[in-house]
């Protein structure tokens, strides 16, 4: 919604208005008011024609397209939600019902009956029978495991324990003092026989070894030792003069050369190269000088040119083009954001009052005189009618209905009674069974509230 009240202006704690930050010339306000005055002009059409839309799109809501929406709501519950709702209620529910109770008539009933008067009393007796046979059979097994435990007892136990103690025992104490009398006849045996070999093993092998070491080994092995000290000494000599030789002709031969040529040759090669190095170095930090001078030169001369060309320029043109053109233009925009906001408010208490007043010549040329019509002309005439003609034709109408209902009433019972004097005629008075006596039996009386059944207030 629209507010048309402006907005009261910021104040101070002590009650003064706030003057407003930016300054504003005179021309500024010399020239505000024209624009809104202007603005007024060309806005007071539009929010007139605004405001009468406002009102032609409430009435329209109010007068069609809420009723449009009502009819299209019961028109859409008429066609999907009742018909819907009067299938579940009067169809699936029932349908439900009559499938649950076939369902349990034909099934769980007769599930149910067969548990309980088949399956439990079979499952109770099959349960009795197993007990009984478990209680018979475990009876057997313990009797049968006693009979077989005496069994083995007498047949197994009894003359095992027998054997054992009076065969098994004797003969293994005698069989121990026989191995062990073999065992000490065969332990002297074997000192003896070891006695003898070890006598004939010194003898036959230990002597002759001896003496075969002694008297011919040894020289032997000291004549060999005295050759090979002496051919080891002669190849001793034979190396070290070889050693001494290849030394000699190796030092002469690679290690001066090798020297004089690392001296001589490789050395001033190596220092000339590292002088060439130095040198190059020297030449390529020179080069690299030159070339970062060049650059920077370069770089100088583009950053002056780009600067006196474009960026001192663009500044100029920003600083002193864009800047007072964009406040300008923001001044401008400014008032006339404001000039029209003061149109639109005051458009709209003009529309305001110029809707007032449509309204209240509508009201006065159309509606009072409407009311006063209804209720002094049209309300007369109409309780007239209602109670010279429509109350008399009502009340003949409820009476034709009531002698009509009558007439029914009397003919369905005269087709009544002739239908059941017919039935007499054609098949007798039926017969009508005995009545009997549903009081109390008279021998014993009852207790009432005017006699007593004590002895003293009995009459």
């Amino acid at each position: 919604m629209v507010d048309l009240e402006k907005a009261p202006p910021a104040r101070s704690p002590e009650g003064e208005p706030v003057p407003r930050a930016d300054g504003e010339g005179c021309l500024v306000v010399a020239v505000r008011l024209p624009v809104r005055i202007v603005a007024l002009v060309l806005v007071l059409p539009v929010r007139m024609a605004w405001d009468a839309l406002v009102v032609a799109g409430r009435f329209l809501r109010d007068t069609v397209l809420r009723p449009v929406g009502r009819a299209l709501a019961w028109l859409g519950r008429a066609l999907f939600v009742w018909p819907l709702v009067g299938l579940w209620r009067y169809v699936v529910v029932p349908v439900a019902k009559g499938v649950g109770w076939l369902g349990n008539v034909l099934l769980v009933v007769p599930a149910v009956w067969v548990y309980r008067w088949v399956l439990t009393p079979v499952g109770r007796a099959l349960a009795w029978c197993c007990a009984g046979v478990g209680a018979v059979l475990t009876a057997l097994g313990r009797g049968l495991y006693a009979g077989l435990a005496w069994l083995g007892n007498v047949l197994l136990v009894v003359p095992a324990v027998w054997v054992y103690r009076w065969v098994l025992t004797p003969v293994g104490r005698a069989l121990a003092w026989c191995c062990a009398g073999v065992g000490a006849v065969l332990t002297a045996l074997g000192r003896g026989l070891y006695a003898g070999l070890a006598w004939l093993g010194k003898v036959l092998l230990v002597v002759p070894a001896v003496w075969v070491y002694r008297w011919v080994l040894t020289p032997v092995g000291r004549a060999l030792a005295w050759c090979c000290a002496g051919v080891g000494a002669v190849l001793t000599a034979l190396g070290r003069g070889l050693y001494a030789g290849l030394a000699w002709l190796a030092r002469y031969l690679v290690v001066v050369p090798a020297g004089w040529l690392y001296a001589w040759v490789l050395t001033p090669i190596g220092h000339l190269l590292a002088w060439c190095g130095r040198g190059l170095a020297r030449c390529g930090r020179g080069v690299l000088w030159c070339l970062g001078k060049v650059v920077t030169g370069i770089g100088a001369v583009l950053y002056w040119t780009l600067r006196i060309l474009l960026v001192l320029p663009a500044l100029a043109v920003w600083r002193w083009v864009l800047a007072p053109v964009g406040r300008a233009l923001a001044v401008v925009g400014r008032e006339l954001l404001d000039a029209l906001g003061h149109a639109w408010r005051i458009a709209g208490h003009l529309s305001r009052a110029v809707g007032r007043a449509l309204a209240a010549l509508f009201r006065w040329t159309v509606a009072e005189p409407a009311r006063w019509v209804y209720r002094s002309v049209l309300t007369p005439v109409g309780h007239a009618v209602r109670d010279t003609v429509l109350r008399p034709l009502a009340e003949a109408a409820r009476a034709a209905g009531r002698a009509g209902r009558q007439a029914l009433r009397s003919a369905r019972l005269s087709v009544r009674q002739a239908r059941a004097d017919l039935r007499r005629t054609l098949f007798g008075e039926p017969e009508r069974p005995p009545s009997v006596d549903r009081r109390e039996p008279s021998g014993a009386k009852a207790r009432t509230l005017g006699s007593s059944t004590t002895a003293l207030t009995k009459d």
